[in-house]
């Protein structure tokens, strides 16, 4: 038989035999009929139909259509005696012979998952007799409930529950079965898809759900759709909801001890398919007599077709006198037609003409355009150029505040020379009077020595001789001692300037090592991004986002870090400002729900990227267009590519970078501020920050430029990893370069300060002593002073005392005169560097104002040139736009004619031959109003035009005619498919016949291995199957032999019986699987022993097939073979995970 798929049916579908079927079909054809009214008809239409008879006949021998495949008594005799022995002779060869392993369709495998009473359950199935055997409540039944449920097969035919959740284990949500059929052999199904066998796994929930995974052997997923298992199981013949397949036990024990005749004979039908076809036949035939009916209804309407063609032709015959008139108007109808092609080929070559000088002003246009585009790149060259200039030229930052430290220190020189003039104004002023007062002391000294010359003259002589001398060594020592003060001094100043300039190269050696640090860190980031792309963004990111990935979240999954999906257009321009702009939002990450925030945040923070800000937002992607400015305009968004629209909208949200422009340098970002209107905020590559207020006026400040090792510097690079690291190393090595040299500078600088410092030490020692010798000698001066003095008159000696005063005195006043000049020199020598450096950087910002200036009038005129350019190409393109507007309309007009002319003489061609110079439209239109006028009034007496009268006539014609090849069409079309039903009809009772007779002769074959006789008596017409049986003690006591019903039998003589008619039944299907639940249940040891032995040789036999038999029972009587597999079920205890069996 056909591979069919299998089709449940209910008990009133199935109860009624073909016969009644076919019978009841004929009364409600023979119902219908009688219902149908006849037509009354005239004359003409008798006359008509009879006419046409022979070609349309209707048939309506439908009940003898019917009846010539409706069996009788006398076939079915003739037909066992013809073929009972012959198959007979085929089961007595079958029984010597071995069957065959199926190459597909059986199951290799079955594995349950909370399903019924398991936990766990996996066994493998033998390719042809499998017994599970156990206790009850063990889960013998479950096997085949899942097979059921896994194949697609309908919860209500396992007899186990009305739904799929029935199924999953108490306590559990959700099950899963999963079936391997195996594959193999030359009629495998797609073998290159699922190789050598289909895993076939259905998992359902108690809410309802239920889906399908259908893999390879290898675990790939397949398909996922329930139309593919039914294919599967259409192709392999696999029909699981068929009572003959699958009998389970509730079935099984119905079967085997409560059914009836007609029980038997629906399982019959339906275990071999014959209900399913004996109903679509049935379809069928109802189908194709409504169309016999409809055909009758349809061929009474042919008369009234026929004789409205009459009438028309008679018109027809009547309007033909008026063919001249129409001739003539059928003359001026061409030539109007080709009047009009004249025309409109005027039209359109005026039109061309058009076009043709609208293209010309199109042309020059664009070459204005083209002149003014090449305008504006010279001057956007000049603009470039001239910027490139300007910021060549750097910044004046830096000169202006060393400028204004160098004023700072010429002020604060300039007041201590100021504070120094006056103190020796001061000092001066001292010095005049304290010389004064000396000259007049001495004069008067003089005047009184002179009186007393006399007086000891000798001693005095002495005295004053050794006053003198110690007076000049004092003086000779002072004089050293100024040498060696001023020597020390200059020591002093050498090491303090040392020690300044070490200081100052020491903070710089000191900065240089923090470079030097910082390029190390950015070496070491290379070396992760060298290993993680995402090494840019924090530390351990790969770890991180594994982390994320494998979390459970209450809204979506993070999405970051932003700078996965953000990267600049042109890194080289743009890189540097963005880096300090949005760098630090590109190790963001976004969330939708604000729940997972504390575990997001606590991931991050053990990665070592606690900095990273967490933004909470819905997937809101709006439109955010209403904020960019126009597209001339560069922004921070047009200057990014971003690969994820949510983290777009977060940057939109949260920097405004739809809206923030960009420019080359702050002055170009005031002016694109400026042209844009309303205000807004720019950004410069130049690291400044403009802002223009909606009100007016405006303000910038700079953007503090990164760190070298802040982690940000590896963002918007154009190079990769490798290249910034030897970049980063190329810095490193020139850092360690300078701070070699200021390693050596340092290191004489300390030698020159420790050589001038104990030169100074020196010098301070030899001073020390110079001046405890010169305190000594002016001890020894006072006191000869004194002898001088107390020889002298009291006069004198107080003259000399006011005198040494004096001289004291000018003494104090000298030393503090050398003291201010000292340190006026010291000033003064420290003034003239800052002066010098300061008049210097006077002339560098004048030199770089003025080239500032020069070079900004001259980019402020490219930049006028360039607008100038830019509205030249706007006017140029719009006029060219205008010009093209006009050439397109005037081409479409001139293309909208040219279709016109040309469809008007395809017409006009089609409609007559061309008539060559047509007189004007107007000339000819006069002509045929004229005679139109005339054909009116003659068509009006007729009551239609000619034209109309022919049209009406065709129209009549074709109408008959399709009315009579559509009916006779139909006609053929449903006598063929009536036919084809009854050929169908015959070869049903043909296989009926041959299925009925096979199961006779086994079921003989069968009850013969107990030694009883018996047979199957099939009421095809009543619909019944009964089972005579004769035991083999009704042999020896009842004389007549009689066979007895099987309700009068044993319990285990019936169930034995019944087993012998499922076995001959099994003979009749193409199903590869037979699943059979507790068979024996009713059967004693011996009976079951013989219907064990009956199975297994049968399964033995039969080729392809597998046997999959339940029972409760002990299997120590059965005989093991090599085909037969044992598979002992557990005893039923809580928590079983995995089924504890063994094989045979």
């Amino acid at each position: 038989m056909a591979k069919r798929r299998g089709v449940a049916h209910s008990d009133e579908g199935g109860s009624a035999g073909p016969s009644s079927k076919r019978s009841r079909t004929t009364e409600s054809d023979e119902d219908e009929t009688h219902r149908i009214p006849r037509a009354t008809t005239s004359k003409g239409k008798k006359a008509a139909q009879s006419e046409d008879a022979d070609a349309i006949e209707i048939d309506d021998d439908e009940e003898g259509s019917v009846a010539a495949v409706t069996p009788d008594a006398e076939a079915e005799r003739k037909f066992e005696e013809d073929y009972e022995e012959k198959i007979r002779e085929g089961l007595m060869s079958k029984s010597k012979t071995q069957g065959g392993v199926a190459e597909m369709g059986i199951i290799e495998s079955i594995e349950m998952h909370q399903f019924m009473c398991h936990k766990y359950l996996t066994f493998s199935l033998g390719p042809q007799i499998n017994f599970i055997v156990g206790h009850n409540g063990s889960g013998k039944s479950a096997s085949l409930s899942a097979l059921t449920v896994a194949l697609g097969g309908k919860a209500t035919s396992t007899g186990r529950g009305s739904g799929l959740k029935s199924f999953i284990r108490e306590g559990q949500s959700v099950a899963e079965v999963t079936v391997m059929l195996k594959n193999q052999g030359e009629e495998a199904y797609r073998p290159k898809d699922y190789g050598r066998s289909i895993v076939i796994t259905r998992r359902f929930t108690r809410e309802g759900a239920s889906s399908y995974k259908i893999k390879s052997r290898e675990g790939k997923v397949i398909s996922t759709k329930r139309e593919e298992l039914q294919a599967i199981c259409d192709h392999m013949n696999i029909q699981v909801d068929n009572p003959m397949n699958i009998l389970t036990q509730d079935s099984a024990r119905q079967f085997l001890s409560a059914s009836t005749p007609a029980d038997k004979y629906k399982f019959f039908l339906k275990g071999t398919q014959l209900s399913q076809l004996s109903e679509e036949y049935q379809t069928c035939m109802e189908n194709i007599s409504q169309t016999s009916k409809v055909l009758k209804r349809k061929a009474e309407v042919l008369p009234d077709l026929e004789e409205a063609l009459s009438e028309v032709r008679a018109r027809w015959d009547e309007a033909q006198k008026a063919v001249e008139q129409k001739t003539k108007a059928d003359e001026l109808k061409k030539e109007l037609a080709w009047a009009h092609v004249a025309s409109k080929q005027d039209e359109l070559t005026q039109q061309l003409n058009g076009v043709a000088h609208i293209n010309h002003r199109v042309e020059k246009c664009e070459g204005q355009v083209r002149q003014a585009e090449a305008d504006r790149v010279k001057c956007e060259a000049k603009v470039n150029s001239l910027e490139a200039e300007l910021e060549a030229l750097g910044s004046l930052e830096a000169l202006r505040q060393r400028k204004e430290e160098l004023a700072a220190h010429i002020k604060s020189n300039r007041s201590s020379l100021a504070e120094f003039k006056n103190d020796e104004k001061t000092i001066l002023d001292a010095k005049t009077l304290v010389d004064t007062m000396i000259a007049e002391t001495e004069r008067r000294i003089q005047e009184e020595q002179a009186r007393l010359e006399t007086r000891s003259k000798e001693k005095r002589e002495r005295a004053t001789n050794k006053l003198l001398e110690l007076n000049a060594t004092l003086a000779e020592d002072e004089q050293k001692l100024k040498r060696l003060v001023e020597e020390r001094q200059r020591h002093n100043a050498e090491a303090e300037s040392a020690n300044a300039e070490g200081a100052r190269l020491y903070q710089e050696q000191q900065e240089l090592r923090g470079r030097v640090v910082e390029c190390e860190e950015q070496i070491r980031r290379c070396v992760e991004m060298e290993k993680s792309k995402l090494a840019q963004y924090g530390s351990n990111m790969d770890r991180l986002l594994s982390d994320i990935n494998r979390a459970q979240w209450f809204g979506q999954r993070p999405v970051g870090p932003f700078g996965m999906f953000v990267k600049v257009k042109d890194p080289e321009r743009w890189g540097r400002l963005l880096r300090v702009v949005i760098g630090g939002a590109m190790s963001n990450f976004a969330i939708t729900d604000a729940r997972d925030r504390p575990a997001l945040a606590k991931m991050l923070k053990d990665s070592g990227n606690g900095r990273s800000q967490i933004i909470i937002s819905e997937v809101d992607l709006f439109d955010f267009s209403s904020g960019e400015p126009p597209q001339d305009h560069l922004t921070i968004l047009r200057a990014l590519e971003v690969s994820n629209e949510y983290v777009l909208r977060q940057l939109v949200n949260n920097l405004h970078i739809e809206g923030t422009l960009l420019a080359s340098n702050r002055a170009e970002a005031d002016r694109a501020l400026l042209n844009l209107g309303g205000g807004g905020v720019a950004m410069a590559a130049d690291l400044y920050r403009v802002v223009r207020f909606a009100e007016g006026g405006g303000q910038s400040s700079v953007i503090n430029d990164l760190k070298n090792n802040d982690p940000r510097q590896q963002l918007f690079r154009n190079s990769n990893a490798a290249a910034e690291k030897r970049r980063w190393e190329g810095q490193r090595d020139e850092f360690n370069a300078r701070l070699a040299t200021l390693d050596q500078r340092i290191t004489e600088l300390k030698s020159t300060f420790n050589a001038s410092k104990k030169a100074a030490g020196d010098i301070e020692r030899q001073e020390t002593a110079l001046n405890r010798k010169t305190r000594t000698m002016k001890t020894e001066i006072n006191n000869l002073q004194l002898e001088l003095n107390e020889d002298l008159p009291v006069n004198i000696q107080t003259l000399q005392a006011s005198l040494e005063a004096s001289r004291a005195e000018k003494q104090s006043i000298m030393e503090q005169y050398e003291d201010l000049l000292q340190k006026k020199a010291k000033v003064q020598n420290d003034q003239r560097p800052y002066v010098e450096e300061s008049e210097n950087l006077r002339k560098q910002l004048a030199r770089h104002s003025e080239r500032r200036n020069e070079i900004q009038e001259r980019l402020s005129a490219a930049v006028t040139e360039r607008m100038s350019a830019d509205n030249s190409i706007r006017h140029f393109l719009s006029k060219a736009d205008t010009e093209r507007e006009k050439l397109a309309n005037a081409e479409e007009v001139a293309k909208t004619l040219e279709a016109e002319f040309e469809a008007w003489s395809e017409k006009a061609a089609k409609y007559c031959d061309p008539i060559a110079n047509p007189r004007k439209v107007d000339v000819v239109k006069r002509n045929l109003e004229a005679v139109e006028a005339a054909l009116a009034e003659r068509e009006k007496r007729q009551g239609a035009s000619i034209g109309d009268i022919a049209d009406e006539l065709r129209k009549k014609e074709n109408a008959l005619n399709t009315a009579r090849g559509e009916l006779k069409a139909l006609h053929s079309l449903n006598k063929a498919l009536r036919q084809s039903v009854k050929e169908r009809l015959a070869r049903w009772h043909e296989f009926r016949r041959h299925i009925a007779l096979r199961c006779k002769v086994y079921f003989s074959y069968h009850l013969s291995n107990r030694g009883y006789f018996g047979k199957v008596l099939f009421d095809h017409v009543g619909g019944t199957l009964n089972l005579k049986v004769q035991t083999d003690d009704q042999t020896a006591t009842q004389a007549e032999g009689k066979e007895k019903d099987p309700r009068s039998l044993s319990g285990g003589e019936k169930s034995f019986s019944t087993i012998c008619l499922l076995l001959s039944l099994w003979e009749s299907i193409g199903c590869p699987i037979r699943c059979l639940d507790e068979f024996d249940v009713f059967m004693d040891a011996v009976n079951r022993r013989i219907s064990m032995k009956m199975m297994v040789d049968t399964a033995n036999s039969s080729k392809g097939k597998q046997f999959i038999l339940i029972t409760p029972q002990d299997m120590n009587t059965v005989n093991f073979g090599p085909t037969v597999r044992v598979h002992q079920m557990a005893d039923p205890e809580r928590g079983q995970a995995t089924l504890a069996f063994h094989n045979h």
